[in-house]
């Protein structure tokens, strides 16, 4: 009988187990624990998209996978109207929010042995573990001619970057893909925190025809709404791009009951038709941001890249990326350490500015200390 080889082998240790006795410490802290190391929303959802929800809850039947085609609709008017991104009807996919889909991707596309799939440097790890999930091999890059001959079926881009909120311009993106359309490789671009630009920074869509060139063959982008609309208890979002490799995502994802509930589709219907609760969303991150920025600069911390997105790149010239998580849990702060996302990342810590209003204060006051 032939052994079984469990998937869960392939895969490295869960990184935030590792950050749990510093979360102890931290909890300990008499004013309690300001948790910055994961950036999840704590802001309400706004009424409009909790009634959309409740208004669609008498749902018994089987939803579409594909979507409604007023969420299909919907999907494509925002990426219009907010990025200059026009696709075709049959372009855009629902997903169990955003970190579901990269970790399938791979296998989605069929890629396993033999294949390589290309992440940045500096990453959201889930790049990596859904290479490994599907068999294929990761590799973390910056630079595409440093790849040699390896043929990558897959290559991720993540502008705004997690973890470092680094932007990267248009002249980049088209690179990537004129780099990727010549070898046959799929790019795929995490687009996450494409509407959190900070101080003038203008983060650009991989589809966006000033990078695509007006083809968005061979492209997806990933979008969420876990940021924009604090919807990551939903688990709402979509992938968009090039008709045929949607279309295959469809097939496969109809086989395997990949589908957003009805009840979640009307919601993200509602939030991706209302640019206010966004727009006012985002200025609560901006003053946040502020806040902690200053707070960090003032402490001696120093803040790399930082342009979108919800968190700080910070360094201390005293401590490495351990060390400072230890010096800040110390004070009843959490925040992740940058290796988390890379050996490149030793030097960092990762400081997201999700937290409510209250604990921001709590963790500045700190600081000055």
């Amino acid at each position: 009988m032939a052994e079984r080889r469990p998937v869960a082998d392939r895969l490295p240790t869960f990184p935030w187990d590792r950050l749990a006795p510093y979360k102890r410490t931290a909890a300990a802290h008499p004013g309690g624990i300001v948790d910055l190391s994961v950036g999840t929303p704590v802001d309400p959802v706004p009424a409009s998209l909790r009634k959309a929800l409740s208004d669609a809850s008498d749902s018994p039947g089987y939803p579409l996978t594909w979507g409604t085609p007023e969420l299909r609709a919907s999907i494509r008017g925002w990426l219009s109207r907010r990025h200059g991104v026009d696709v075709a009807e049959g372009a855009v996919l629902p997903t169990v929010g955003s970190k579901e889909l990269v970790a399938w991707l791979p296998t989605l596309l069929g890629l396993g042995a033999g294949d390589t799939v290309v992440h940045p440097a500096l990453a959201y790890p889930t790049y990596d573990v859904g290479a490994r999930i599907a068999g294929a091999a990761p590799v973390a890059s910056d630079g595409l001619t440093a790849l040699g001959p390896a043929p990558a079926g897959l290559v991720w881009v993540n502008s705004p970057s997690n973890p470092t909120g680094r932007v990267l311009g248009v002249p980049h993106l088209r690179k990537v893909v004129e780099w990727a359309r010549e070898r046959g490789a799929v790019v795929a671009s995490d687009e996450c925190y494409l509407d959190l630009g900070w101080d003038g920074a203008e983060p650009v869509s991989i589809l966006h025809p000033d990078v695509s060139g007006g083809s968005h063959d061979n492209l997806l982008a990933v979008h969420s709404l876990s940021k924009r609309s604090n919807l990551a208890g939903y688990r709402a979002a979509f992938v968009a791009g090039d008709p045929a490799l949607v279309g295959e995502l469809l097939a496969v994802r109809k086989h395997a009951g990949m589908i957003v509930p009805a009840p979640v589709q009307a919601a993200m219907r509602a939030a991706l038709d209302d640019d206010a609760h966004a727009a006012e969303q985002k200025e609560r991150y901006r003053a946040r941001r502020a806040r902690l920025r200053a707070a960090l600069e003032g402490a001696g911390w120093r803040i790399e890249h930082s342009d979108a997105g919800l968190y700080l790149w910070a360094s201390h010239p005293r401590h490495d990326a351990w060390g400072a998580v230890a010096h800040l849990a110390e004070r009843g702060v959490l925040v992740a350490p940058g290796d988390f996302y890379g050996a490149a990342g030793a030097g960092h810590v990762r400081v997201a500015f999700t937290a409510t209003d209250e604990r921001v204060g709590a963790a500045v006051e700190r600081l000055a200390e």
